[in-house]
């Protein structure tokens, strides 16, 4: 039995792995799946790693998962607990003193996004989050996750450098979600090589894939271990 620290993105909340949660505990594992600390604007990198690791405890054999921005917290986590796997699934890849707000700019994913909003009619990129994260998850569970939403990350954490001096020294596997409108395929095949020197591992679903497929996501976390 593993435990799984499943850790959330942006404007999320523990919640949005909720259906995941349930597959693998049906597995026979435990998950952790904390809520950052979105209410507090002084918080940073460090104080959402602090929660993620105060809500693990004394638990081993840990599966450490971060979603979209929380691939900025889940590499800190797997460092300091010594995790046996990090997962990254639409993961932001960050680099050593990076702030998240200079991430988009370093890494080239405006520029990406617009291309690929070229090439759909706009759906990448859009306005409304129905189009742009929830289009494969069933309306009334978006509506929920909408209802759901909070104000994070803070604008400390935003402006703050990444403070690992390195990749952490724990395999690391990468999921790209094939129909992500958030962050185009395409753009994350290219800094998943450039930035970890791996190949994604491919589902198809939009960004939110942890809600519009959650029991495919699960099957995959497992094949890793």
């Amino acid at each position: 039995m593993s435990t799984y620290v499943l850790i959330h993105g942006g404007g999320d909340a523990g919640w949005a792995w909720h259906l995941v949660g349930v597959e693998l505990r049906a597995r026979g594992h435990e998950v952790v799946a904390p809520d950052l600390p979105a209410d507090d604007a002084s918080a940073t990198l460090t104080d959402y790693a602090d929660a993620v690791v105060e809500a693990v405890g004394d638990r081993t054999d840990l599966v450490v998962v971060g979603h979209s921005f929380g691939g900025f917290t889940a590499p800190l986590v797997a460092d300091r607990l010594a995790a046996g796997l990090l997962v990254l699934v639409a993961g932001m890849i960050p680099a050593p003193g990076e702030s998240p707000d200079d991430w988009g700019r370093n890494t080239g994913c405006g520029e990406a996004v617009r291309a690929q909003a070229a090439r759909d009619g706009g759906r990448t990129g859009h306005e409304d989050p129905h189009v742009s994260f929830y289009h494969d998850v069933p309306r009334a569970l978006a509506d929920e996750a909408l209802g759901r939403e909070r104000a994070h990350p803070s604008p400390t954490a935003m402006r703050e450098p990444w403070p690992l001096d390195a990749w952490p020294a724990v395999p690391t596997r990468f999921v790209l979600c094939r129909e992500d409108r958030c962050f185009p395929p395409d753009f994350f095949r290219r800094l998943a090589a450039e930035r970890l020197g791996i190949v994604p591992d491919e589902i198809t679903a939009g960004h939110c894939v942890a809600l519009s497929r959650p029991a495919a996501l699960a099957d995959l976390l497992e094949s890793y271990r």
